[in-house]
């Protein structure tokens, strides 16, 4: 079963089949399966959960579902996987019901990703059919290929095709993700026109079988960065088989600190490490990036920003590389130097002028803290320290 398979490779990380990630559908198997047996609303031909189920799949649940999981009955807690606007969630929901691509645009590191596999997961039962979007992308990575060395032999046929994750999602009336669309040249991104339109794939190759066409339950996620409108930007003709969803970047504070709180939780523990992030410190992270990432602190200053982007992922993985800096190298409790060693590497990317944002913050903002608060006080030594 999935469950026991899960168990295997996340719980003591010995399982034969050990991977460092395990899609959603497996991960979150038993919270799929408790939704489905509680399920009492119809769900649109051939969708694993109704539209209610998947949104309560996605923006979790106050109490545990009871369910049948291996055989035994037990309380299921159905865990938020999205943290923001629960109307976005219900919005790119019913796009998917109506049969109309859905498009989420937004900053790096919003969760447009992480939303995407999700709703395939819950939809479709599977979230891996996936084309990631480059500029090596070519239209065969989205409608198919052939086995050549089979085609010189025996010319081409239909068992000599290689079906990409797009013709896979048709033929089983799943879901597809395409990944960062806009990072694809314009004529590849246009051969997705016709799939969106006529719903089918055109063989010219065999005459005799030329078109496959989708079953019902095909559909097409896709994402895109602001920051990279403008690269490709996707054509007319193309922009109107999508409904665009903007996932904004979170800008309340308490949702962000159960954001990087949850995450780097999972992670942790996914990484069998026995370190724990106080809250005190979480709580400095986010509000460093969320300063910093405005322009502007709580009380009122006015800081400079940097050009990268300061998302709430890369705060995640700041959280991360504290804890693990922690574990190896310091005394296994997270400090507020641990995370301003780690800190530089996230703000300062793609020019080091940007070390002045950081100095210019550790200056203004966070020495006149630390004369009421020690953590503060460690922050900005330990800043001052690594931009030397």
């Amino acid at each position: 079963m999935a469950s026991k398979q899960t168990s295997e490779t996340e719980g003591n990380g010995k399982g034969k089949h050990e991977v460092l990630r395990q899609p959603s559908e497996i991960l979150y198997h038993d919270e799929l399966e408790a939704l489905k047996q509680n399920d009492k609303d119809p769900a649109p031909d051939p969708w694993r959960l109704s539209p209610r189920s998947v949104l309560m799949y996605i923006i979790g649940s106050n109490k545990p579902m009871k369910a049948n999981i291996g055989g035994k009955t037990v309380d299921v807690p159905i865990t938020r996987k999205f943290f923001g606007d629960d109307t976005i969630v219900e919005r790119a929901i019913v796009t998917l019901a109506s049969e109309r691509a859905l498009l989420l645009v937004g900053e790096p590191g919003t969760g447009k990703s992480w939303l995407s596999e999700h709703l395939a997961a819950a939809i479709s039962g599977t979230s891996t059919l996936t084309v990631q979007g480059t500029a090596g992308t070519t239209e065969e990575h989205i409608k198919y290929s052939w086995n050549i060395a089979r085609v010189i032999a025996e010319g081409p046929n239909p068992t000599n095709l290689i079906p990409s994750p797009t013709m896979v999602a048709m033929n089983h009336g799943s879901l597809l993700r395409f990944e960062e669309i806009t990072r694809c040249l314009p004529d590849v991104q246009d051969s997705l026109v016709s799939i969106l339109s006529d719903k089918a794939i055109a063989i010219p190759e065999l005459p005799d079988n030329n078109m496959i066409w989708a079953r019902p339950g095909f559909n097409v996620i896709a994402t895109a960065n602001t920051r990279d409108q403008g690269v490709n930007e996707l054509s007319a003709a193309l922009k109107r088989r999508f409904n665009y969803i903007h996932i904004p970047v979170v800008t309340d504070h308490k949702t962000e600190v159960e954001i990087v709180q949850k995450r780097s939780g999972e992670l942790l523990q996914r990484y069998q490490m026995p370190v724990a992030l106080p809250a005190p410190i979480i709580d400095l992270l986010t509000t460093v990036f969320r300063e910093i990432r405005e322009g502007k602190t709580d009380d009122g200053v006015s800081v400079k920003k940097p050009t990268t982007t300061v998302s709430t992922a890369e705060a995640i993985s700041v959280a991360i590389d504290a804890a693990l800096y922690a574990r190896f190298f310091g005394s296994g409790q997270v400090r507020p130097s641990d995370v301003a060693r780690n800190l530089v590497g996230s703000i300062v990317k793609e020019d080091v002028n940007d070390l002045a944002v950081l100095k210019e913050y550790a200056v203004l903002v966070a020495k006149r803290r630390g004369e009421r608060d020690k953590n503060w006080q460690e922050f900005h030594d330990a800043v001052l320290a690594s931009i030397k």
